[in-house]
């Protein structure tokens, strides 16, 4: 069984996906953003888009907590640090494998971008 999990972000029907998917005993959140209002830091972004991804989680009944693999897209390196607390805090005691890619996002105000995948 696939369960869909839509958070009416604007990207979702422009784009054709879903916040997230839970298939296979996964939960497999998209690439997410700040919003819907955007912060001009990072950090603030950062905050926006775990919060929108704790949401996504709830709601397939899994949590930070189970993450197994998260992948953090930023356009800028050096933004990266300012966020760390707030990762850490976040997964705590239960990191998971992390990578980190420097790249364009969809848009420039955008700062970070989040992809994670967690277990039910």
């Amino acid at each position: 069984m696939i369960e869909r999990i839509s958070s009416g972000g604007l990207f979702e029907k422009k784009v054709g996906y879903c916040r997230a998917v839970v298939a296979g005993g996964f939960v497999y959140v998209s690439g997410t953003v700040a919003g819907p209002e955007v912060p001009n830091s990072v950090l603030g972004q950062c905050e926006s888009v775990l919060s929108n991804i704790d949401q996504a989680l709830r709601r397939a009944g899994s949590s930070f907590e189970k993450t197994v693999k998260v992948t953090y897209y930023l356009p800028k390196a050096s933004d990266f640090e300012v966020c760390w607390p707030i990762l850490q805090k976040t997964f705590g005691d239960n990191p998971p494998a992390a990578t980190m890619i420097v790249c364009g996002l969809i848009d420039p105000k955008y700062k970070i971008e989040i992809e994670l995948t967690a277990i039910l």
